[in-house]
């Protein structure tokens, strides 16, 4: 479907392009952009077509957040709906069967870091800078604080909310926030070579093997092993197992099922 804040573009090497298109106002996010991203992201785990969803941005910064002009004459129940609007994409992505990348450059801040740190996968431009800068206008990046602290820990966490300072592209690897950094006019070409590669990879095992991992989140130790190996067992006995197997004994690339 046609979208007026972002751009899609599904490959025949099953990798999906989304892109945020409102360089003018550095892809902030308002009501209607938030409700849009949301869909497309469900639309495509949904698409047949697409294993691996590519997450990038047009102009010079990735997101820098929020309009927060929209926050104006609201009641709280009436903010609260909104912010929950706002932060559904970041939800969204841990809930999709499909692997989300996200690939930034420039400044990703507050809810731009949100999609950073909710994403399966991040690279980012050496040139990049990450940030989580509410509190420098009175408020806080309370959504993005639920994966950021996830992926970085407590302390860690605290410290970029706290500060709202926005970090480099180095420090933000060394935390663990991005998994690569890459020269800034190698990022298109190195983020779609990145997404391919996984693309290639058995999409019943990346499903099942990504549901698996954010849902063990909020288990105990046994319960989660009880999980994964429930998981793993369903995985042995699918057909792209035997296939897989196969094709490593036969020195072959294997053909995955459609899924």
């Amino acid at each position: 479907m046609p979208y007026e804040n972002l751009l899609v573009e599904i490959g025949e090497d099953f990798v999906a392009t989304l892109t945020l298109n409102r360089p003018e106002r550095m892809n902030t996010f308002t009501t209607p952009f938030a409700a849009e991203l949301d869909q497309a992201l469900k639309d495509l785990d949904a698409d047949p077509k697409v294993r691996v969803v590519l997450l990038k941005a047009n102009g010079k910064a990735f997101c820098a957040g929020i309009d927060v002009s929209e926050m104006a004459g609201k009641s709280v129940n009436e903010l609260k709906a909104w912010v929950e609007g706002m932060e559904q994409p970041l939800i969204t992505m841990s809930r999709m069967a499909k692997p989300v990348i996200v690939a930034a450059q420039g400044v990703a801040a507050a809810n731009g870091g949100g999609l950073v740190a909710a994403s399966d996968l991040a690279i980012v431009s050496e040139k990049a800078r990450i940030g989580y800068t509410a509190v420098n206008v009175g408020l806080f990046c309370l959504g993005p604080a639920v994966p950021l602290a996830r992926v970085v820990g407590r302390k860690r966490a605290l410290e970029l909310l706290l500060y709202g300072e926005l970090i480099t592209a180095q420090k933000a690897l060394e935390m663990g926030l991005v998994n690569k950094v890459v020269p800034e006019e190698e990022l298109d070409k190195e983020a779609r070579r990145w997404a391919a590669r996984l693309a290639k990879k058995s999409p019943i095992a990346v499903q099942t093997g990504k549901k698996a991992f954010y849902a063990i989140a909020d288990m105990g130790y046994r319960e989660a092993f009880e999980l994964m190996n429930e998981a793993f067992a369903r995985l042995c006995s699918a057909e792209d197992a035997a296939e897989g197997v196969a094709a490593f004994k036969e020195k072959r690339d294997p053909v995955w099922k459609e899924r």
